[in-house]
């Protein structure tokens, strides 16, 4: 982590990640390639989420999450690099058979060491193998839910799971949240945490930072125009005037349950931790 010295009043609190670990090269071209700007619209082209739009191009990078093709077939890590579309690092691999792939970094893959990717292997930072032959304890991250789905979830940075322990066919693991769930035992996941471990130390320190990543401001609806929001209108900023908070849609912001129907929770042991509020 890199901190700004404070010339100017914006970078006075910034912080940078520091890329000093990381390859210096170019994106591997054969794994590369454009990525369309959404900007929050919906296929009519008209703005469904706001808040979104502009930001610096992209070059959009395809990350191997299943690995399952090149079962056995040991890879060398070739090159550490930094990818704009995540939170983690990735890694380039030159896989023995002259294929090149990128996976998702681990904390500690050193350049020049060798992963393998199969149902029961040595269990080594950056290995993928089944839940059922990993030992219990073990950190582990691209967590795999559906069989032959490939890693889906505990993909960002700093973040890892713990295998609890193997019941029957189904593995007991317990995700970074706090939730314990059960999951079939062949399900794929690789060993150690993921990359990038201080992500959420950065502070932004500066609004145009974040119209960079392609993010708009908010602005509150008491500020708005009465024609604008059902906040909106008054002298300056004063108070909303309704019994209960609005949305620009005029509908109830607040208590009104907003989920779906959740499927079955048959596999879930424990919910997830709800994080203390600080008064």
């Amino acid at each position: 982590m890199k901190i700004c010295r404070p010339t100017t009043p914006a970078r006075r609190q910034m912080t940078i990640a520091d890329f000093s670990g990381l390859s210096k090269k170019r994106p591997e071209k054969s794994l590369s390639g454009g990525k369309q700007r959404i900007s929050g619209r919906g296929s009519g082209g008209k703005v469904r989420v706001r808040h979104r739009g502009g930001g610096h191009k992209k070059l959009f990078r395809f990350i191997d999450f299943k690995r399952k093709d090149k079962t056995g077939v040991p890879g060398i890590v070739a090159a550490l690099e930094y990818d704009p579309n995540r939170s983690a690092r990735i890694a380039l691999i030159h896989y023995n058979d002259g294929e090149k792939r990128y996976i998702l970094a681990p904390d500690g893959l050193q350049i020049g060491e060798s992963i393998v990717c199969a149902p029961r292997t040595k269990v080594k930072v950056g290995n993928c193998m089944q839940l059922k032959n990993i030992p219990v304890g073990y950190k582990i991250h691209n967590l795999e839910m559906t069989l032959g789905r490939g890693g889906q979830i505990v993909r960002s940075a700093g973040t890892a799971a713990t295998l609890v322990g193997i019941d029957g066919v189904h593995a007991i693991v317990e995700l970074p949240s706090g939730e314990i769930r059960r999951l079939r035992a062949e399900c794929s996941a690789t060993i150690g945490t993921v990359s990038n471990l201080e992500h959420n130390l950065i502070t932004i320190g500066k609004a145009g930072r974040m119209r960079w990543m392609g993010k708009k401001p908010q602005v509150l609806g008491k500020s708005m125009n009465a024609v604008d929001h059902p906040h909106g209108g008054g002298e300056g900023h004063s108070p909303i005037g309704l019994k209960h908070p609005k949305t620009p849609w005029g509908k109830n912001a607040i208590g009104v349950k907003t989920r779906r129907k959740k499927k079955s929770k048959s596999h879930l042991l424990r919910p997830r931790v709800k994080k203390l509020r600080k008064k």
